[in-house]
């Protein structure tokens, strides 16, 4: 069991995924490892005792990733309708695809070496949107027959279609038109 960190290296620690996503997402995943820890505000040595190869960062910059969209949903529920959370997650999940796609050439590999990961993800990632999907569907608002696997499938669809944040203005567009799908009465649109 990997022994808990000190506040101050736990704070460097969630500062170095932080940072390392938003590189990642717009230089992708083969940027310095310097200018990863020069931004986050560290020394590369305690970007290197955490994550001893660039693979190890970009495993947990995916994992925390992923874990902190999944962990939205149930947040986003907290204090919006289940329609105006579901757009709200869906339009987060574009954002945390295109970090996806700034590591799309390592995650292949550590994907496949990394036992679990992707059903980790997988997991992960619908059990949001069963959530979102079934708090929807008890508030009237969304169709109880969506599939949880079909919503991320289209959204992945979406994600392929306008994956530049200089698209994001299609993205909406087309989220809009998923949600008139699995709706009962139209959501409003941003």
């Amino acid at each position: 069991m990997p022994r808990s960190l000190r506040a101050d290296a736990q704070a460097n620690h969630g500062r170095l995924l932080e940072v390392a996503a938003r590189i990642f997402a717009r230089e992708g995943a083969d940027t310095s490892m310097k200018a990863i820890a020069g931004e986050a505000g560290v020394g590369i040595g305690t970007l290197y005792r955490r994550f001893p190869a660039r693979e190890d960062l970009v495993e947990a910059v995916y994992r925390n990733e992923t874990d902190r969209l999944s962990a939205s949903a149930e947040r986003l529920l907290d204090d919006r309708s289940p329609d105006v959370a579901l757009r709200e997650w869906m339009e987060a999940f574009v954002d945390y695809m295109l970090t996806k796609k700034g590591m799309a050439d390592a995650l292949p590999s550590i994907l496949a070496a990394r036992e679990g990961l992707r059903l980790h993800s997988r997991d992960a990632l619908k059990a949001a949107v069963t959530t979102l999907l079934a708090a929807g569907a008890a508030a009237g608002q969304v169709r109880g027959d969506a599939e949880p696997n079909d919503v991320l499938m289209a959204l992945g669809g979406i994600t392929l279609i306008s994956g530049h944040e200089h698209q994001r203005d299609l993205a909406s567009r087309l989220i809009t038109l998923l949600l008139e799908g699995i709706c009962v009465t139209a959501p409003d649109r941003p």
